[in-house]
């Protein structure tokens, strides 16, 4: 299969902007599959786009809530009819699993219509003054032009639940898809103009996150950005926004515990751990690749764990019978093997998997690989791999299992398995993450609801939910006599 030979042109001030040149996003389940050629924009195009923002903000930002909740209902009704047709362009182009693409579209789609009600539920106080004669109004109000930056992981429903708020409370936006998932990125701003948004409020300059990206950070009329990615780049980012007085919230990663009791119940022990350490090829940052198993358990946890990732498929997205994708690109899996390479180094034992799979197309197939015989020292429980790899950590009890899940720099999603309700309550209130599951996976959270951690993890306020407002609004107090 062949994309189109055209380029998708970027989206600046309502209209479609040609670049100078473009990228091929590539399939990483079949090498020869080119989904197509997108824009490549450079700093000039950013400089458009927040012109283009900065001009469609006073009107937006004054906009009434029905018309913002017409506009964010409509997209999110679209992107729910085409929950198939854009679940299979994301599973082209991301790697994830046809159900998991399809799954993400319709997670995006439920992000809309919810943020298209938070568009009517903006809330504000009025209170008496502490003097006589005097009334306090408290409201909240748009913040501006905000600059959003996503990864690769999360084609679709990354860029919704950044994009669904900025625009619910009024503000203007420039958005910077990852390199590597263009398609899905592009078909949403697309759906986004078709109901009805006004020209510059959403722009849209795809290309190189050293180029474009900084752009954007670096740009004194973006009032805020969101974003997501590495560490490494997500704290770069942090430095260049807080420091010119901008608002800023940064997601970066996890290095993410998963606790085994010796009074859990195995087989959901076992399902917790396979889905949130290896479905999506590994590729979330809230994955579970620290596997953290008390003695009693450990023997018979690393066993059952083998013989359910022995029925576990790797292969083309979207075939039936997957149940794991490819790794996203060369990259990521020169990274995955590397890692594995070093685990075995440091003294791990690979128990399973971790070889690289040919199947009938030419693609990055990695077989899930599972580590025993590890501590909490090695680089592998250190570091986020951000692939298909977790290993297991011996411990001799709860007290035990609790220090080790907290030695990390970050602090993102935390899990534990066992049936002891004083267990399950002491971790929900003692693990040092912004996430806490108990008996289900740590990948995987409702659209609704706060999403974001503590330390190395996150920065800012919360994403999704109620909980966005906090970023995507200032708080204004009046005064009248």
């Amino acid at each position: 299969m062949t994309g189109s030979l055209s380029i998708r042109p970027n989206f600046i001030g309502g209209v479609r902007v040609a670049a100078t040149g473009g990228t091929r996003n590539i399939s990483p389940s079949d090498l020869s599959d080119v989904i197509g050629t997108y824009a490549e924009g450079d700093a000039a195009q950013v400089e458009a786009a927040v012109t283009a923002a900065r001009a469609a903000f006073p009107t937006w930002s004054l906009s009434t809530p029905q018309q913002r909740f017409n506009i964010l209902d409509k997209a999110g009704n679209e992107i729910l009819a085409r929950e198939e047709e854009l679940g299979r362009l994301l599973s082209r182009e991301e790697g994830k699993t046809l159900p998991e693409g399809r799954g993400e579209v319709a997670r995006a789609g439920m992000i809309f219509k919810y943020m298209a009600g938070e568009a009517l539920r903006n809330p504000g106080d009025v209170l008496p003054s502490v003097r006589p004669g005097i009334k306090v109004e408290v409201t909240r109000e748009p913040v501006g032009v905000i600059g959003i930056v996503t990864p690769w992981n999360f084609p679709i429903a990354i860029p919704a639940w950044k994009i669904a708020p900025a625009l619910a409370y009024g503000n203007t936006v420039v958005f910077k898809p990852a390199e590597l998932v263009p398609a899905s990125a592009w078909e949403l701003v697309d759906i986004l103009h078709r109901a009805g948004l006004p020209g510059g409020v959403l722009n849209l300059v795809m290309g190189a996150g050293r180029i474009v990206g900084q752009a954007i950070l670096d740009h004194r009329d973006v009032d805020a950005v969101s974003f997501t990615g590495s560490v490494a780049v997500g704290r770069s980012a942090i430095a260049t926004v807080a420091g010119r007085g901008a608002k800023m919230q940064a997601e970066m990663g996890g290095k993410n515990p998963f606790v085994v009791l010796d009074d859990a119940d195995l087989e959901v022990a076992v399902e917790a751990v396979v889905n949130g350490s290896f479905y999506s090829t590994g590729q979330r940052c809230t994955a579970s690749s620290r596997i953290i198993v008390t003695e009693n358990i450990h023997d018979r946890f690393v066993a059952a764990a083998k013989a359910r990732l022995a029925h576990v498929r790797v292969g083309h997205a979207l075939n039936a019978d997957t149940d794991i994708g490819p790794v996203v690109d060369r990259r990521q899996f020169e990274q995955d093997l590397r890692y594995i390479e070093l685990a075995r180094a440091e003294g791990g034992i690979l128990e399973t998997g971790g070889e690289v799979i040919e199947r009938d197309t030419d693609g990055f197939f990695l077989q899930p690989a599972l580590f025993s015989g590890t501590d909490n020292s090695m680089r592998i429980n250190r570091e986020e791999v951000f692939g298909p790899i977790a290993s297991v950590i011996r411990v001799k009890d709860y007290e035990e299992a609790l220090a080790v899940a907290v030695d990390t720099d970050f602090g993102l999603s935390s899990g534990i398995a066992t049936t002891s309700l004083k267990h399950a309550e002491h971790f929900k209130r003692h693990a040092r993450a912004g996430m806490v599951m108990v008996n289900v996976p740590t990948a995987g959270v409702d659209y609704h609801v706060p999403f974001g951690g503590i330390r190395g993890s996150s920065y800012g306020p919360r994403e999704q939910g109620a909980y966005a407002r906090e970023f995507y609004t200032n708080v204004k107090t009046a005064y009248t006599a």
